[in-house]
């Protein structure tokens, strides 16, 4: 148990706690000489102290030392979970360079793709980063599918770059190279996501009465099992998740992309229009682990170099 957690015991019950031992530690001298002081708001604020970019943050936030992060994880190789439970991918390792640089914790929690937003609204998290697309439509409230504003928007910092692609099961593409070839078939999706707007777009296309059949499902990897037991006959999602679920899924024997990625547009990490101060400071975060190189090492770790971004952009999305 290390020292700081010894001193925590005692002295974090309660304001009226801390105060009394505040009071003894000025009477015993010793208290201090053994290093159970104040030693936690020290390691604190050396922490915030030491990061280059910690007061761009609003002041609030760097008291509190954290960041409360909204995410679907369960969305690899973006965000998931490990063996271990651990939260892992490159949101969470980008969280974690990010915060570096703005002495806090990025603490990601877990929330199904199409609440993030809502969450955010409410102030449950201070942000959103869960390979969410910039749209126009999400910067202005805008609800994708009635086309009616549902509520203020948000401003997104661009961090990454992706398109949307089709796979199937491995060894049976039934002809589908395009969007065009899922007419009078079955498609699984997240809902909430591009691929499922799309998804509904290319439907109203489709000629003679041959809809995409179209299956959403809270998350990616609930769409895959569905599409993996021959429940239907594609299935879609950002490129590199679909390229992570065919090169891992089954030791790569479940799925195979197929097509063209479409549709290529900016992840964005999403920021109340309340809050720019907080927006403008993951800007800077993000754009001086671009220059350090960080944000490099990191999208090399995940084999998603192709979508790599030279400069962290607002609103870039259209």
């Amino acid at each position: 148990m290390t020292a700081r957690s010894i001193c925590r015991k005692t002295a974090a019950k309660s304001a009226k706690s801390r105060i009394a031992v505040v009071g003894t530690i000025a009477v015993v001298g010793s208290l201090l000489l053994s290093g159970c002081g104040d030693q936690t708001n020290d390691k604190e604020s050396d922490t915030v102290s030491n990061a280059p970019l910690a007061d761009k943050l609003p002041k609030d936030i760097r008291d509190k030392g954290v960041i409360k992060v909204g995410s679907d994880i369960a969305y690899p190789p973006v965000e998931f979970k490990d063996k271990s439970g651990n939260t892992v991918g490159i949101d969470p390792d980008l969280g974690e360079a990010l915060g570096k640089q703005l002495g806090v914790k990025f603490e990601f929690e877990n929330g199904t793709f199409d609440t993030l937003l809502g969450g955010l609204r409410s102030k449950r998290y201070q942000i959103a980063m869960s390979a969410m697309t910039d749209t126009k439509n999400r910067q202005e409230g805008i609800d994708e599918e009635t086309g009616k504003k549902v509520g203020d928007g948000v401003d997104f910092v661009d961090y990454f770059t992706a398109g949307v692609s089709i796979y199937t099961k491995k060894g049976d593409d039934q002809g589908i190279k395009t969007w065009a070839d899922l007419c009078g078939k079955k498609i699984v999706v997240q809902r909430g996501t591009v691929s499922h707007d799309l998804a509904k777009a290319e439907s109203k296309k489709c000629k003679g009465g041959k809809k995409i059949s179209i299956e959403q499902f809270d998350n990616d990897q609930q769409a895959q099992t569905r599409l993996r037991s021959g429940g239907a006959d594609a299935g879609s999602s950002d490129f590199p998740v679909a390229a992570y679920a065919v090169k891992t899924s089954g030791g790569g024997k479940d799925f195979q992309l197929v097509g063209e990625q479409v549709e290529a547009a900016p992840y964005g990490i999403a920021v109340s229009k309340k809050n720019p101060e907080l927006r403008d400071a993951i800007q800077a975060a993000l754009n001086a682990i671009i220059k350090n190189g960080d944000y490099e090492k990191i999208i090399k770790k995940w084999g998603v170099e192709d979508g790599a971004v030279e400069e962290a952009k607002i609103n870039g999305g259209k």
